[in-house]
């Protein structure tokens, strides 16, 4: 009888929960201010500055009401500033789709992550 129970909750819960993501990696991603071609033109040396993450989300209310920016602009301007880098090298971007109570469109929201090694151009 307890095994019955424990399997109609694990159930439940995955129909209240459902999600789904997707991962691709990168060579080099910029800051959506940075001009990559002026940066690529010439050889630059750059300062290494260690592994960062960004993670940026949009939620959605009933599935009509749309709040926050998960592209990856944002993610990768999120991670950037926790090191105050420029670019990030070998970056890896995963994006994911969470429903709560998917049939019903309740609450969903879409997470865009970045990770990678921050790296900083000296100044000109």
């Amino acid at each position: 009888m307890e095994g019955e129970k424990v399997k109609a909750l694990l159930l439940l819960a995955a129909l209240l929960l459902a999600s789904c993501s997707t991962v691709g990696n990168f060579g080099v991603v910029m800051k959506g201010s940075a001009d990559p071609g002026e940066r690529f033109r010439t050889a630059n040396s750059y300062e290494d500055l260690g592994p960062v993450e960004g993670k940026a989300c949009r939620y959605f209310l009933l599935g009509i009401i749309p709040f926050g920016d998960s592209n990856l602009t944002e993610a990768t301007d999120k991670a950037l500033a926790s090191a105050d880098g420029d670019a990030i090298i070998n970056a890896s971007v995963s994006t994911s789709l969470y429903g709560f109570i998917p049939i019903y469109n309740i609450l969903g929201s879409t997470c865009t992550t970045v990770k990678g090694t921050a790296i900083k151009f000296p100044e000109r």
